[in-house]
């Protein structure tokens, strides 16, 4: 016999031992997640049992994550600007950087009943963001991965009801497959992207979270990593409403080269946003 307590603290051990940072945090998170209860329902059942399945299946978990498989994997969602997404291996996991990209996005141009694309969409969580906290009439989400879109549309449905709140009507979020911008055919008045912008020479040094699972199309970047800022800068020209805006997420050493890639297509007003941890990650203009 043994307690959800001392699973929860054999848990913990085990992800210590592999060198999982949070290790107290994680294994609450799986042990919440396995056995269906929030920490207060925990605390009041800790000294009880463990049902025999709940414990293979934590345990099963906890080795998953000793293997350095993201948490948020094992989970199938991640938290981002308020909001639950569903996320799998064919989706980036939402991360606090690109909230900065999403609050730039809604600082500078949140045009009421405006247009926005979300180029390289993934998950869908910058669109499903913006829409559900900016003023935005309509809003596309593309991406070349057509099982990302189909992430893309489950978080969607998973977050109508907060987009519902905020006056949209299901019509009004759309996505589309597409080579960037191969099937798109119509302007917009905002876009934004988080395209692959890492080197590929440097894939080989991230953590192994990263490197090993989360998927490399939706990561690697050509060109020293500005193949993408290239192509989409060039092609956003054809679709843009006059006065329209461009917003990137960025690799904290490509701001100026991205700065510079806008300016020579024509775009003004060419700005550059620090996260919190005062690193350039933000850039964007106006055409």
């Amino acid at each position: 016999m043994i307690t959800l307590r001392e699973l929860l603290k054999e848990g913990e051990e085990r992800l210590r031992e592999n060198n999982i940072e949070n290790s107290t945090m994680e294994a609450r998170y799986l042990i919440e997640y396995i056995c269906d209860l929030n920490w207060a329902q925990y605390l009041l059942q800790a000294d009880t049992e463990a049902d025999p399945q709940e414990e293979r299946r934590y345990r099963e978990a906890v080795e998953r994550r000793c293997s350095h498989y993201p948490l948020q994997y094992i989970l199938g969602t991640a938290g981002f600007m308020g909001l639950e997404f569903m996320v799998n291996e064919a989706v980036l996991i939402p991360r606090q950087d690109t909230e900065i990209l999403v609050e730039t996005v809604l600082k500078e141009a949140d045009i009421l009943q405006g247009s926005v694309l979300d180029m390289c969409t993934g998950s869908g969580c910058i669109l499903i963001s913006l829409m559900a906290h900016g003023s935005y009439g309509r809003g596309h989400g593309a991406d070349i991965s057509r099982e990302a879109l189909d992430v893309a549309r489950m978080n969607g449905i998973f977050n109508r009801d907060y987009l519902m709140r905020s006056g949209r009507k299901k019509e009004d979020v759309t996505w589309i497959q597409s080579d960037l911008f191969e099937n798109i055919s119509d302007t917009y008045d905002v876009i934004v992207s988080n395209p692959p912008y890492i080197p590929a020479d440097v894939i080989e040094t991230l953590m192994p979270e990263v490197r090993d699972y989360e998927p490399r199309l939706a990561l690697e970047g050509a060109d020293e990593g500005l193949e993408f800022y290239k192509k989409i800068t060039e092609a956003s020209l054809e679709h843009l409403n006059p006065g329209g805006w461009l917003f990137y997420e960025i690799g904290c050493e490509q701001a100026e080269d991205v700065s510079q890639i806008m300016r020579d297509k024509g775009f003004k007003e060419v700005h550059t946003v620090r996260d919190l941890a005062g690193l350039d990650r933000v850039v964007y203009g106006r055409i």
